[in-house]
């Protein structure tokens, strides 16, 4: 029987077959993109190198779960909501789009599997999926336009914003949905006219709707409607796959590849330059980034795989106050950069220092690698790395801020940021119960365990109380440890964050020697700096553990009994540290430790706990850093605390309790609200 309109495939349109043009369309649609990315990937070539093939496994893992299944983008739930449907739809529909292509090839044409009951299947799913698209994508319009939410906002100095850019990809995408709809459509209205039945319309979608308003339209009409439809949709289809990597937009194509090749191993710090060891860092002619080309070609494909959602930098606790940094914009600006220095038609441009022409010094140097930003990434771009790569090259140059020399040039001389004698780091056991006697292991003395205090839980009046109840805690338990006493050097964990590299491996090399020496099969700390730097920075130790972790255990196994709460009216929230929560994922050993405690009320910063954690400004060195802020990262946190409803803050960490006491005093709550670290809770409710 003859087809009631005739087919893309054996069309005739200016007097020429329209299959030329459905041979033309997509040859220079893939040609142009193929040109197009063939010089998007020029910089990645040039880039340093950066091994990602490992754990394959695991990896698949990962992109299946973050990229395919979209698991952080419920985070902000209408936002989320709509990435979802628009991803899910995506991938339904590109089978659809790529049918379209050969249909207008080959007459007819089915895709393998497609020709039974599967393919009445897919049609009905395409088809609500074709709905669903067009109403995520209307909704998406107006927030985008409308509502214009606070996140998207681009300040002047970087710029303008990108809104024009996502509502035209909207746009798009919309016009590849209607042009479909209505390319069925017409096939069916045709039917319907002739008196035929109309197979597979399916009501309440757009091919039926579409359908019941050209039904009225003559079969001439229909049939220009059927080939328009088709063809513009071809045309849509293949600008927007060139338009792709033309900006923010690329991570259509580069989010699969870029989750699959995600940093495995949270905590750590990579290299100087993969494939060289630490002994032969001396030949390098440069240390750490200082050109684009430094960068490796992952962290390039970070700024391509940018989605410019401003999740990183609405959840950074430096942008909260007001320092110059904003980790979104690292990446948009690095990505803009690429796209001048590697255009798409001339010549490269050569290289130069990115700080000062691209990126800020004040901007690398107020991050305090918290983490929050990698945390919130939907798809797992990495700042931290690139951070302290950038830092590297600064220092090599000796741009380090004036605030943060001295601090240096002590931990260099004395092994500690306050340039103190290190025969000193123990002096405060003097202050400890006669009945607790602590084991100083000098040469040839050994001990199973070891409690690695580090330099400010050594130094700082206050955190010495700290250090002091951890150690009856660690009396009470039945623990026999030893410490290194003098022999203790700074773990350099903010040392290697700073860029300091030779000097890190210098205090590293010092403690590995000591500890070695030590002959201990377990390490305890209650500094997560000191943890994360064991765990993650040093090699070949005995387990590490935070305190929190030993304790839980002693109380669990009835070793230390607690008894109730001093003050039943008090309430307490915890504050999860950075270096304990987001790097190292413990969560809820501290917190059933807490709720060991009898009587004790917990309450949690609901929206700002966990992995949302708020920084409390230390990491990264900064605890000597006088940055340029509006507010102090400490104050924001105690407010959070209050407004939670808490008036104890518990901290798990020294450089918390430093800058959360500090916050509770220049913000003149000393009445309202208090703060203790976890183990002098437990210390002060031990029977």
């Amino acid at each position: 029987m003859e087809p009631v309109l005739i087919s893309p495939a054996k069309a005739i349109v200016f007097d020429m077959p329209a299959v030329i043009f459905s041979f033309l369309i997509p040859l220079t649609g893939v040609g142009i993109f193929t040109y197009i990315i063939a010089l998007r990937l020029k910089p990645l070539v040039k880039a340093q190198p950066d091994p990602r093939m490992d754990d394959r496994i695991h990896r698949f893992f990962n992109m299946c779960k973050f990229a395919i299944g979209q698991y952080r983008q419920p985070r902000y739930l209408l936002a989320g909501i709509i990435h979802i449907t628009l991803f899910a739809g995506f991938v339904i529909l590109s089978l659809r789009s790529i049918t379209l292509v050969l249909i207008g090839i080959s007459d007819g044409y089915v895709l393998p599997g497609m020709s039974g009951a599967a393919g009445h299947i897919y049609h009905g799913l395409k088809e609500f999926a074709a709905m669903a698209v067009l109403a995520a994508c209307i909704v998406a319009m107006f927030r985008r336009g409308i509502l214009k939410p606070e996140r998207y906002a681009v300040p002047p100095k970087y710029g303008k914003n990108h809104t024009w850019e996502a509502i035209f990809v909207l746009v798009l995408i919309s016009g590849l949905v209607l042009c479909d709809m209505v390319f069925e459509g017409s096939h069916a209205a045709a039917h319907i006219r002739k008196g035929l039945k109309a197979d597979m319309l399916i009501p309440g979608t757009g091919s039926w709707l579409s359908a019941i308003l050209l039904t009225s339209a003559s079969m001439n009409t229909l049939q220009h409607i059927h080939l328009g439809a088709y063809f513009f949709h071809e045309l849509i289809f293949f600008f927007f796959l060139c338009f792709l990597p033309l900006g923010k937009h690329f991570h259509v194509i580069t989010s699969l590849p870029n989750v699959f090749l995600m940093k495995m191993n949270k905590g750590t710090i990579k290299p100087v330059q993969w494939g060289i060891e630490d002994e032969e860092l001396d030949q390098l002619e440069s240390f750490g980034v200082k050109t684009f080309e430094d960068f490796t070609w992952k962290h390039m494909l970070d700024f391509y795989s940018c989605a410019d959602c401003g999740r990183c930098s609405d959840n950074c606790p430096a942008n909260a106050v007001g320092r110059p940094l904003s980790p979104r914009f690292i990446s948009i600006k690095c990505r803009d950069y690429a796209f001048k220095a590697y255009p798409l038609h001339g010549l490269s441009t050569n290289s130069h220092n990115l700080i000062g022409s691209v990126l800020e010094e004040d901007e690398i140097w107020s991050c305090t690698t918290c983490g929050a930003c990698e945390e919130e990434c939907p798809l797992l771009i990495e700042y931290i790395d690139k951070i302290v790569d950038l830092r590297r090259g600064m220092v090599e140059d000796g741009i380090v801020p004036q605030s943060l020399q001295k601090p240096l040039r002590a931990l260099e001389k004395r092994g500690n940021p306050y340039g103190i004698m290190e025969k000193k780091r123990i002096d405060w056991i003097k202050d400890l119960p006669e009945e607790i006697n602590v084991k100083i292991l000098k040469r040839k003395e050994t001990a199973d365990t070891l409690y690695f205090v580090d330099s400010i839980s050594s130094y700082d009046d206050r955190i010495q109380e700290i250090s002091r109840a951890a150690v009856k805690i660690l009396h009470a338990a039945g623990i026999e440890f030893g410490m290194l006493g003098p022999n203790e050097m700074d773990s350099g964990h903010e040392v290697k964050r700073f860029g300091e590299e030779m000097l890190f491996q210098y205090l590293r090399d010092k403690n590995l020697n000591a500890i070695k020496n030590s002959r201990a099969t377990r390490i305890i700390t209650t500094d997560p700096h000191a943890y994360n730097a064991l765990k993650n920075d040093y090699a070949n130790l005995p387990p590490v553990e935070h305190i929190s972790q030993t304790t839980l255990r002693a109380v669990t196994s009835g070793n230390i009994r607690l008894k109730p709460i001093e003050d039943p009216n008090k309430i307490y929230t915890y504050h999860d540290p950075c270096y304990l929560g987001r790097h190292n994922n413990i969560y809820d050993a501290p917190r059933e430790l807490i709720d060991a405690i009898p009587g004790i009320k917990r309450i949690e910063m609901t929206q700002n706990c966990k992995d949302r954690s708020f920084c409390c400004g230390g990491g990264g060195l900064m605890l000597f850093y006088e940055p340029i802020e509006e507010k102090r990262m400490g104050q924001v946190r105690v407010e959070m605390a209050k407004t939670a409803g808490a008036n104890i803050i518990i901290t798990g960490c020294p450089f918390c309790m430093v800058n959360v006491e500090d916050a509770i005093k220049t913000s003149g709550l000393e009445n309202e609200m208090g703060a203790i670290d976890l183990v002098e809770l437990i210390e002060r409710h031990m029977e």
